[in-house]
């Protein structure tokens, strides 16, 4: 990639304005070592650059008032699941498990014999998925359809024999939690060389949004698979790779320690990121571990899949060696058995998702200093879900404000494939709380756009990362000023160049001097 010694005539954006005595006005972003060497109104540099005789020598991108912010990072993806996403035929878009299978009818089969589809939801469905529609729609060819929330899956009898599973397992045909995810780890076990081509074009993609770094949660021992794909060339993404309870003990004897350097990993841009524990479900396949029961299943309180003692001792092990912990807890009653390990070891980390908090446990999480790492686009795909079936839940639905208020820090992500791997629709949705006509879902649980914008850097609130002197020069140029944007221009913001470490990872409409 070409590297970038000189952003002219930009303007700073979001909080970072504030902390320059420039306002608005047009700067000049000198970029030396991968870092900002320096900031000052446009033209200044004009005719001297020859004299920094210690700056790359790169090239010169005339930002004709664009405007400059920190590089964004997605706090939680699935990379090969979402890469594998493109492949598949999505049914983000069906309303009913008849459309489903007719859909799946007429799906490609692919050169393992399956048909793969991913993204539906039926929560809302008026019918249930059904065993005998799926195999009268798809006949002798095995059949997955994956849930948007990746907690369930959906197959016909074929599928169901070929991997395993009989029909008073699964008489409705659908497979849940465990054994959901085991069925999408081995659809996502592809040829390596097939699933790090698309890992590399989705990281190219998320490049043209200005994402400079990933938190990658696949459910796979990752350290090979990332070693693996910078040999091969990329190079375009900051990547902290996951550990799963059954690899902790590889990774502990291994001496993988969180924000350590992957080793063999000569790009320097992959560290060892956190244990990554589920200790629930989720809210679509009504498995959400909550302290009331479901508004139409009363007696269902949801499943609680990591026990509390068995919880516990995974903090501790990972701790005492160093990684800090990223605890999937959706429901509350499975963030409140989070805090209270986290309490009990001195872990620290992250809680992923925190879609029902009590108000006690948000003063515990501030208390701790544990930071909620969010998904605001759930809010938004999952607001008529929750109205109906988290009606009798007294805890607070899906909040960022509260978190906030609460002194906690926060982060954005995707959770792509469930969401796509875009940062602006985070940002969009967190401001906004709406993603169509309808007026905003619970307002009050907004974050204003400079907070949104903090939280979608990297480590989010907690990180230190600005378009400041010293600063990375993890950078994004994009076209609307992020303060003055509407929700369609937030969700859609025209991204005209995005750097890492200064290195040109995306540009358009270039207009390159020097």
């Amino acid at each position: 990639m070409t590297a970038a010694s000189l952003l002219q005539g930009v303007r700073v954006a979001g909080a970072d304005r504030h902390l320059l005595p420039f306002g608005d006005e047009p700067v000049d972003v000198l970029l030396s070592g991968g870092r900002v060497a320096d900031i000052a109104p446009h033209g200044t540099f004009d005719g001297q650059r020859a004299r920094h005789t210690t700056l790359d020598a790169g090239e010169v991108i005339d930002g004709r008032g664009a405007w400059v912010l920190p590089g964004l990072w997605d706090h939680h993806v699935h990379m090969v699941q979402w890469a594998l996403a493109a492949e598949r035929v999505p049914l983000r878009d069906v309303t009913s498990a008849v459309d489903a299978a007719q859909k799946m009818s007429h799906a490609p089969v692919q050169a393992d014999g399956r048909r793969v589809g991913s993204g539906y939801r039926d929560v809302l469905w008026a019918d249930a998925p059904e065993l005998t529609l799926l195999d009268a729609a798809t006949n002798d060819v095995p059949t997955y359809l994956i849930n948007a929330d990746v907690h369930s899956v959906w197959l016909n009898s074929a599928a169901l024999r070929r991997e395993g599973f009989s029909e008073e397992e699964a008489p409705d045909g659908v497979l849940r939690e465990a054994d959901a995810f085991e069925i999408s780890r081995r659809l996502n076990a592809t040829d390596p060389a097939v699933a790090d081509v698309a890992v590399l074009q989705a990281a190219r993609r998320a490049a043209a949004r200005g994402v400079v770094g990933l938190v990658d949660f696949d459910m796979a021992w990752n350290a090979d698979a990332w070693a693996r794909r910078t040999a091969a060339g990329f190079d375009t993404q900051h990547v902290e790779f996951a550990v799963y309870p059954a690899d902790l003990e590889q990774a502990v004897q291994r001496g993988f320690r969180s924000d350590d350097p992957l080793e063999g990993d000569r790009t320097g841009l992959v560290r060892v990121g956190a244990l990554k524990v589920i200790s629930d479900g989720s809210l679509g396949t009504r498995t959400a571990a909550c302290f009331h029961g479901y508004s139409d299943d009363p007696h269902n309180h949801g499943i609680v899949t990591v026990p509390p003692e068995e919880l516990h001792a995974l903090l501790l092990r990972a701790t005492a060696a160093g990684i800090r912990v990223a605890v999937h807890a959706i429901g509350d009653r499975a963030l409140s058995n989070a805090l209270d390990a986290f309490s009990a070891t001195g872990a620290q980390g992250t809680i992923e998702h925190a879609q029902l908090v009590r108000h006690a446990d948000l003063r515990r999480m501030g208390s701790l200093g544990i930071t909620a790492s969010v998904q605001p686009q759930h809010a938004i795909d999952d607001r008529d879900a929750a109205d109906r079936l988290w009606a009798t839940q007294e805890a607070i639905g899906y909040p960022l404000g509260s978190l906030r208020a609460a002194g906690i820090d926060v982060q954005l992500g995707s959770d792509a494939p469930v969401s796509p791997l875009d940062p602006w629709h985070a940002i969009a949705a967190a401001v906004h709380r709406t993603g169509d006509d309808r007026a905003p879902w619970h307002p009050e649980e907004r974050l204003d756009i400079e907070t949104a914008l903090r939280a979608s850097a990297h480590r989010g609130t907690a990180g230190n990362g600005g378009v400041r002197l010293g600063g990375a020069a993890d950078l994004v140029l994009v076209d609307i000023d992020p303060a003055h944007a509407t929700r369609d221009e937030l969700r859609t913001m025209p991204v005209r160049t995005t750097l890492l470490a200064g290195r040109i990872t995306h540009h358009s409409a270039r207009t390159y001097g020097g």
